[in-house]
């Protein structure tokens, strides 16, 4: 028990994710008695059924294309490519509990307190940790953080319990011959895209007209053009009407009139935040009309001993923004600074579909809305790559400059690596960089990502 404060910890964290994580070996770094409490993902959905698995799968279904394009190079494989998913799915596995070894060395090195249990508040400055003997134990902090992310949510519909969410998908027996995914975010997207690049025939359903609704409008067509390109069959304005388990698999019917044979359906509509059985109705918080929990600049509840962070508040849920909320709440509790607050405007990301697609800063429908007058500088093309494989996709390259400063508010890009390429702009655009600045910098040539700095005329304005 700290002789200070009177409590078990200064800083007892639940949830053992990225930002879970970061908080905790931060805080510690800085001298705060620290404990955290993980049930289930020791490095959270990110490490174990998110990012790290899926960009691994990723990865794995691109091959498909590039065994056909390499014939164009002189490359003859000695017979047809045949994929092996009990492979991939294993090592996978096996990677994953190679970096679950990590995080604990990472929280063992920092001095940080692991229980393996689930937690649930008693009050303000108290849990109880349940391990999985269902044996209690009863801890106190001066302050409890809160960093438990979020679950995957299935909508209601006759048959809904024959879909699978992300948690699962990872880990199937075979690979579904027949593939359907309901949904319209990333996490939609990027399946259908891998379970077509793994040979699969597959569908996505969504209820709206266009997918990835708050990207820019022209990344979503350019997206929906080269994914049905790529053969993957796209339902829009359309939903499932009920799921029936048959001999064969699953008949999914849908609102449309249509009905589907397949092997698999995956659920990805979306994630809440996951605070079952957290206990926060024991100190009198809730969730507010986003869902999430409501905080302050230092990432306070409305109990100030009860932080939260990452995917329970209402910030971009994205493993770096969690890891970056982590280090400010850090520095604002036990590093004695008044750290800038985050900039959520200008935050990269990248979906995993195939093509790429990455961005940074706004669409041009959001800069049209926030500036009136812009210019717009874009370009697609067929990568220099194409040329000899005879692949037919293209890529998209687009500039969003707010007219009156000639700053650069939006980078936009669909193609190979558009994540790898966007980190960079990011930077650009984050420090306010203007399209002359962009002029004047010299292209790296041949390169894709020299279209960046060569699009002198503008498209529109």
């Amino acid at each position: 028990m700290s002789e200070v404060t009177g409590y078990d910890y200064d800083l007892l964290v639940i949830g053992a994710g990225s930002g879970g994580v970061r908080a905790a070996r931060m805080s510690a770094a800085k001298g705060a008695r620290v404990a955290i409490v993980e049930d289930r993902y020791l490095g959270g959905t990110c490490v174990n059924v998110g990012c790290v698995p899926k960009k691994l799968y990723a990865y794995a279904s691109h091959f498909h294309s590039a065994f056909d394009d390499a014939s164009g190079f002189g490359w003859q494989l000695p017979g047809e490519a045949r994929f092996d998913w009990a492979t991939l799915r294993d090592n996978k596995t096996s990677e994953i509990k190679r970096l679950n070894g990590i995080y604990q060395r990472l929280l063992e090195t920092a001095d940080v307190n692991l229980y393996n249990g689930r937690a649930r508040l008693e009050n303000e400055h108290s849990v109880v940790i349940i391990d999985q003997q269902g044996d209690e134990q009863h801890v106190t902090a001066e302050r409890i953080l809160l960093a438990t992310g979020g679950w995957p949510w299935v909508p209601t519909f006759p048959g809904n319990e024959h879909a699978l969410t992300s948690n699962q998908i990872f880990d199937l027996e075979r690979l579904p011959e027949r593939f359907l995914v309901l949904g319209g975010g990333y996490i939609a997207v990027e399946f259908a895209s891998i379970f077509n690049g793994l040979g699969s025939e597959s569908h996505l359903i969504y209820r709206g007209d266009l997918f990835l609704k708050g990207f820019d409008n022209e990344v979503r067509e350019f997206t929906r053009q080269e994914m049905d390109r790529q053969g993957v069959h796209l339902h829009f304005d359309t939903n499932i009407k009920t799921i029936e388990k048959t001999d064969t698999g699953y008949q999914v019917a849908l609102t449309n009139g249509d009905t589907l044979e397949v092997d698999a359906v995956l659920a990805a509509t979306g994630r809440r935040a996951n605070v079952s059985g957290l206990g926060l109705e024991v100190v009198g918080l809730s969730l507010n009309e986003q869902g999430k929990l409501s905080v302050n600049e230092r990432f306070e509840t409305e109990v100030p001993s009860i932080l939260a962070l990452g995917d329970l508040i209402d910030t971009p849920e994205l493993t770096p923004v969690a890891i970056a909320e982590a280090m400010q709440l850090a520095d604002q509790h036990f590093g004695g600074t008044a750290p800038a607050p985050l900039d959520y405007t200008r935050v990269p990301t990248a979906v995993f579909c195939h093509p790429n697609i990455g961005t940074v800063g706004l669409s041009e429908e959001a800069a049209r809305a926030q500036f009136g007058a812009i210019r717009v500088y874009r370009t697609d093309f067929r990568a220099m790559k194409h040329t000899l494989s005879g692949s037919q996709e293209r890529t998209l390259m687009k500039l969003v400059v707010d007219d009156a400063t000639d700053v650069v508010v939006g980078a936009h890009m669909v193609g190979d690596d558009a994540g790898e390429v966007i980190q960079g702009i990011a930077i650009a655009v984050r420090a306010g960089l203007t399209k002359r600045d962009f002029d004047n910098t010299v292209g790296i040539h041949p390169t894709g990502a020299e279209e960046f700095v060569t699009m002198r005329a503008p498209s529109r304005g």
